[in-house]
C-alpha cells in the first residue's frame, strides 16, 4: 500500500501580490495606463480617502479607450473602475479564493488588512500557486 503525502491547503498570503501599485479615484485613465505599463500589471486596486473604492482593470482601460472612445486624459478611474470589488483577508485559503474566481470569472481580489490593502491575487498569482503546488506533488512523489 502506498501511502502518498498529506497536503496542507495554503492560503493566498503565500502567492498574492504584496504592496500592490494602487491608484487614486480621481486620477485620469491615462495615468492608470502608465502605472499599468511601468509595472507590468492589468489590475489596479483604486483610493478614495484612503480606503478602497474599486478595481481598475486594463481591460475596462481599452473598452473604454478604443471601443467607447473616450479621452483618457480626461476620463477619471472613478468613471471606469469596478466598484465594490471581491475582496478576501491574507489568511484565506488558496482552493476557496481560486474556486470562487473561477465561478464568477474574477480577474483579481484585493487582499485587505486591518491597513488597508495589502495585496492582490490575481489570475496570474493563481497560475503561479498551481505551478508551484504541482512540483511540489511531483516531487513528493515516491
Amino acid at each position: 500500500m502506498q501511502i502518498m503525502p498529506v497536503m496542507l491547503m495554503p492560503s493566498i498570503a503565500r502567492f498574492m501580490t504584496v504592496d500592490p501599485v494602487t491608484i487614486d479615484h480621481a486620477s485620469t485613465l491615462a495615468v492608470a495606463r502608465r502605472l499599468m505599463q511601468a509595472h507590468k500589471i492589468r489590475h489596479l486596486p483604486v483610493i478614495t480617502d484612503g480606503r478602497l473604492a474599486g478595481v481598475v482593470s486594463e481591460r475596462e482601460l481599452h473598452l473604454l479607450e478604443q471601443v467607447a472612445r473616450l479621452d483618457p486624459e480626461t476620463v477619471r478611474v472613478e468613471q471606469a473602475m469596478t466598484p465594490n470589488p471581491f475582496v478576501v483577508t491574507a489568511d484565506m485559503a488558496l482552493d476557496e479564493i481560486a474556486e470562487i474566481m473561477a465561478e464568477h470569472k474574477y480577474g483579481s481580489v484585493v487582499v485587505l488588512g486591518r491597513g488597508g490593502v495589502e495585496g492582490i491575487f490575481t489570475m496570474a498569482d493563481a497560475c503561479r500557486a498551481l505551478t508551484t503546488i504541482l512540483r511540489q506533488t511531483v516531487d513528493d512523489t515516491p
